[in-house]
């Protein structure tokens, strides 16, 4: 089986699966580490045309990472598509092992235990309001129906514009502090958002520094995202 990935968190979900069979994936894709294989562009942007030409026996993508048009141009050129959708923790579990199935792997142990971490979650029993940035210039926050929204949602946290007419709503910085959430949550991606940018935008607020591959990343790293998310939260808390 011969596999591009054109999502970095289903790279490493088939490394981890399928040794051997990525031949391509994007340039964002990080994980693992010691990944070594062709690049073939972004996942708004990939090369088409070097996809083509790695002949693949299955080309991997998502309906929010990747634009309908390239899947579509790929498949004319004769290739099969698996499209995941991930917009819940449930939904994140049923496509990763459809992934893994497909790529001609057998169900992994880390699949069995991301599961299980995430079954044996208990929230606290006070829930916590939170904004969630994921860019700035301009100010972008997680809205509607997102993964990461349902994973805080798992953790105890209720992020404020959970209701928003938008997936990814602009709002104002002024808005967002007036909002006077209980904890800012800033991920390190897609925005790298650090100790000296995000958290001086929003005095007075307890800032969340966390891991955007835990907070938003279906994988392998579903495991230790519950520990590690919930470590940060209480941190900015205290």
């Amino acid at each position: 089986m011969r596999v591009v990935s054109l999502v970095p968190s289903l790279t490493e979900a088939i490394a981890r699966s399928a040794p051997g069979a990525l031949v391509g994936a994007t340039d964002w894709c990080t994980h693992p580490a010691d990944l070594d294989v062709p690049r073939i562009g972004g996942t708004k942007n990939p090369k088409l045309d070097r996809i083509v030409a790695l002949a693949p026996d299955l080309v991997i993508a998502n309906e929010e990472e990747n634009r309908e048009p390239d899947l579509r141009a790929l498949r004319e050129a004769g290739l099969e598509v698996l499209v995941t959708e991930v917009r819940d923790v449930p939904q994140a579990f049923r496509e990763l092992a459809r992934v893994v199935e497909a790529c001609g792997a057998v169900r992994p142990r880390w699949l069995d235990e991301a599961e299980d971490a995430w079954s044996a979650l208990r929230p606290p029993a006070r829930r916590t309001t939170a904004v969630v940035p994921i860019w700035r210039r301009p100010w972008m926050v997680l809205g509607r129906d997102t993964f990461a929204g349902d994973v805080l949602s798992r953790l105890g946290v209720d992020h404020v514009y959970a209701g928003d007419a938008d997936r990814y709503p602009r709002i104002p910085l002024e808005e967002l502090r007036a909002a006077a959430p209980d904890v800012v949550v800033l991920p390190d991606e897609p925005y790298r958002f650090t100790a000296d940018d995000g958290p001086e935008a929003f005095p007075g607020l307890p800032c969340a520094l966390v891991s955007g591959r835990h907070l938003t990343w279906y994988g392998p790293s579903l495991a230790e995202a519950p520990r590690a998310l919930g470590e940060a939260l209480r941190a900015a808390l205290r």
